[in-house]
């Protein structure tokens, strides 16, 4: 039985970690602009409060659904399971956040 793993579902893979840590600051200056709070105290709310950390991280997966979408209208199935498998490994840091701490 073969796993799957190659080229194509590494890049997907990083590209399922980079997208929210990339789009967390974009997040955070959309909601800065809609509540009209300053950015500083959102990103130092992200930064301090873990609750909202979790929260706000859960929003910058989304940016992950456009790859996934993207990917899987293209027919490129190895780079949307590496998209998927990006975000379920945001998943357990998000559960210790969240229940544990």
């Amino acid at each position: 039985m073969r796993l799957g793993f190659n080229k194509e579902f590494f890049v997907g893979l990083l590209i399922g970690l980079c997208s929210p840590i990339v789009f967390i600051p974009i997040l955070l200056f959309l909601m800065s602009i809609s509540n009209v709070d300053d950015f500083n105290d959102l990103w130092s709310q992200f930064l301090a409060n873990d609750k909202n950390t979790s929260r706000y991280l859960s929003l910058a997966l989304i940016s992950n659904l456009l790859w996934f979408y993207y990917f899987l209208n293209k027919e490129k199935y190895y780079y949307a399971r590496g998209i998927i498998m990006g975000m379920m490994c945001f998943a357990p840091y998000m559960i210790y956040i969240y229940f544990i701490r």
